[in-house]
Parts: C-alpha cells; structure tokens; sequence
C-alpha cells in the first residue's frame, strides 16, 4: 500500500484577479509527498491559474505558498524550477526544431554545474558532466519508451509522442513534485492508457509527488488518491475520488443544476 506523507506544499487563502475577473477566491489547498492529486472542475474553474501560482508564472494578489517547510507570499519560476518543481503545460512547450533526444536534455540545464565556458569549449570536465547528463536522459528515454524516435525532431511526432516527450523533460529536471496540466488531453484511448501506466509508475518507482489537471472522470478516478474540485474560482470539495465523485456540489457544478443527493448509476460520468 501506497505511503501518503506529510504536505510538500500548501497555498493558504490564495486570491487571483486580472482586472475585474476573478479566477481564484480563498482557496487552500495541501499536496502531500508520494500523493497523485487531481484537479477537477468545469472550464474556467481556476485550475490551470492554481498551476500557475504554484510554479510562480502567476503573483497571486493575497495568500502564501509554503514549499518545503518555507513560506512566501508567491514562488517565482526560478525559485520553483530550482527547487524541484516541474511543469508541462496544457498546450505542448517544446522547440519543434530540435530532436527528442536534445528537448529532453534541455530538462538537465538547471541541473549543470560547469559555467558556460566550460560548456562552449566542451573539453574535460564539462564532456564528462555532458555524458552524464546523457546517461540519466537516455535512461528516461527508455523509460518512456520513445526509443526509436529520440533522434527525430519533435515537431515531426505526432501530438501524443509530443506530450510524452515533454513529459521526458520535466522529468529530466528530478522533481519532487511534477504538475501535469491536460497531459491526456487529445490523446486516443491507447495513448491515454499509456500516459495512466508512466504517471503511476512516476509516482512509484520515482517517489515523485503529482497534481495534474484532467478532464476524463474514468482517468481520474482509476489514478487519483485525492480530488480537489474546483468552481468558479472556489475549492467545492477535497478527498477520495469514491466521496468526491457523489458529492451533490460536485454533480451540480457539472451538470449546472441541483443534483440528487444520492444519484443513480456511478455519479458525475464522462465530466
């Protein structure tokens, strides 16, 4: 059975608005180490604006973020990338131009301890670091089992090859927390289920703590240890997939009317 830890990061009463749009409202939130939480709501819920605050690309206007035991009023993208936060956004991020191989590299930069002299010469000791960032990457690449396309460039692959691809270079910076926005999103049923089996084994084999965002209630409830939803900028419920899934706030947000407290069949479907 799975070790659920104890909060690796918290955001307390996080408040987010651009001009008269409110996109976040109060909203705390834990993510515990080992743990794979997902974040459910309709479109426009806040959920990818929570990313955002979390890895520092959106200042929220009240609130604290507390990473690790330290607390701040907001993470900048530096801070979060440094410190082992890793990100893949809802519209693939990578350089089309460049192979598999060297995307995925680009994940290992944070990571260099050789200057950038050392690194323009390539000789000695910056060939050595060089190699053994190669090494980790390769291995990555194996386990993600994108071997054969790990000299093509990614603007090439098809649409899921490239959310794998970029799931290789977050995973190349060895986060400890991983935040996944849509990775399935586009993805026929078997790129999905092979997306479920590398996020499991992330979270298993890696210890890689997990929040990611998704819309498929059946890919939610079979990964998820916890569910945070969100509606209209409001956390409206927190726990076990089981509870969430029947919880009446919950159906109403994705059905947009009162649910029946105790609804028939298996709660909200395909959301």
């Amino acid at each position: 059975m799975k070790r659920i830890g104890e909060p690796i990061l918290t955001v307390d009463a996080i408040s987010l608005a651009f001009g008269g749009i409110t996109a976040l409202s109060g909203i705390s939130l834990e993510i515990r180490r080992h743990e794979i939480l997902a974040m459910i709501g309709p479109n426009g819920a806040g959920k990818t604006s929570m990313l955002n605050v979390i890895n520092g690309f959106y200042y929220p206007q009240a609130g604290t973020i507390t990473w690790k035991g330290e607390t701040r009023r907001h993470m900048r993208p530096y801070q979060a990338a440094a410190q082992g936060i890793a990100r893949t956004f809802q519209n693939v991020a990578l350089f089309k131009g460049m192979t598999t191989l060297d995307n995925i590299m680009t994940g290992r930069l944070l990571l260099m301890r050789r200057n950038f002299l050392w690194q323009a010469i390539h000789f000695g000791p910056a060939r050595q670091e060089e190699l053994a960032h190669r090494t980790n990457v390769e291995r990555i690449i194996d386990f993600l089992e994108i071997q054969a396309i790990r000299k093509i460039p990614v603007g090439r692959l098809p649409y899921g090859l490239q959310k794998r691809v970029e799931l290789g270079r977050a995973l190349a910076m060895e986060p400890e927390l991983l935040l996944l926005d849509e990775p399935m999103a586009g993805m026929n049923v078997e790129e999905k289920e092979d997306m479920c089996r590398f996020i499991l084994d992330i979270n298993e084999e890696f210890g890689t703590t997990i929040a990611l965002i998704e819309h498929d209630m059946g890919v939610v409830m079979d990964i998820s240890d916890r569910v945070a939803v969100l509606d209209y900028g409001r956390k409206i419920a927190d726990g076990p997939p089981a509870e969430v899934r029947i919880s009446p706030e919950v159906i109403a947000a994705y059905l947009g009317q009162q649910a029946d407290p105790h609804p028939p069949g298996d709660g909200m479907g395909g959301g």
